[in-house]
């Protein structure tokens, strides 16, 4: 049985890399665009996980790989069932895409089960891949769990020790951390707990947080040195179906395209507000983000 720590044996050259967007295993010369890679679960309704992710990267100028993790039937406001991939296959997707090309960065989204996120924490030390921006997808906005209680302890074991940034909400980060987080000093100390589990940095997302009569969203950042509070006038309406995943397919897109960490946090906010302002809705269910949106 792996234990923490023992998939990380080839990481030693990862003391070497500051950040996706400085590593030397660039897109190909022959590209005309960076490469970024997502490795998350499916949405058929576009408004979420992959497909999200890629129309984030392309509306960012970026090309876009991506592993199929979990292929999750779902619409804006329900998910009907999830069906994870066999974890020999997502490895094989990741082997297959980067015998061709090193993407410059990289996240994760819904991994689906313990076995694929450490399937997906090999690839990226035996590949050499850049530190990935992992967002911790446990449970869907509609409320269903979308990783198990071994998958939680296997993204605190296995891959936030690999990231060089995490991108909780509130409920992800007590999942993460095993605290209630339900003030501002039980944010910066989730914070804390998570970059001590080697993480270069974290951003925990205020949306969700409740604010009673405040009309102001905070997202707290973190890199082990200081404290960054990026407050924000909250939106009306009652956000948006896939947010949480065109935010940290926007932080991978800028690091592909060479900005520094807290540029990219700084950057995919300005992404996900211009989007959630243009929102718009297909049926009945929640609001959907609106990707060809232009200020």
């Amino acid at each position: 049985m792996d234990q923490p720590g023992a998939i990380f044996r080839r990481s030693a050259r990862f003391d070497m890399i500051v950040a996706p967007h400085e590593s030397p295993f660039l897109a190909s010369p022959n590209s005309k665009h960076p490469v970024a890679l997502t490795i998350a679960g499916s949405d058929p309704g576009g408004g979420a996980g992959i497909q999200a992710d890629l129309k984030t990267f392309a509306a960012l100028g970026v090309y876009g790989y991506s592993v199929i993790t979990d292929v999750i039937a779902q619409n804006s406001f329900r998910v009907v069932g999830t069906c994870p991939v066999a974890a020999a296959s997502v490895t094989e997707q990741i082997e297959s895409l980067v015998a061709e090309c090193v993407p410059r960065a990289l996240k994760t989204g819904a991994l689906g089960n313990a076995a694929i996120v450490k399937a997906v924490a090999r690839a990226i030390v035996k590949l050499a891949m850049p530190p990935p921006v992992v967002d911790p997808v446990i449970i869907a906005s509609s409320g269903t769990r979308l990783l198990e209680s071994a998958g939680e302890r296997a993204i605190r074991d296995f891959l936030i020790p690999l990231a060089c940034i995490v991108t909780p909400n509130i409920a992800e980060a007590e999942a993460i951390t095993a605290i209630r987080v339900d003030t501002d000093a039980a944010i910066r100390e989730a914070a804390r707990r998570i970059v001590a589990m080697g993480a270069r940095a974290v951003v925990i997302k205020g949306g969700h947080r409740k604010s009673g009569a405040d009309a102001r969203a905070t997202d707290l950042f973190y890199d082990g040195r200081r404290f960054i509070e990026l407050t924000t006038n909250r939106i009306p309406g009652g956000g948006a179906h896939g947010t949480g995943c065109a935010f940290s397919a926007a932080i991978t897109a800028h690091l592909a395209r060479g900005k520094s960490l807290e540029d990219a946090v700084r950057g995919a906010k300005r992404y996900v507000i211009r989007l959630l302002k243009h929102r718009f809705k297909l049926g009945k269910g929640r609001a959907i983000l609106d990707h060809f949106a232009r200020d």
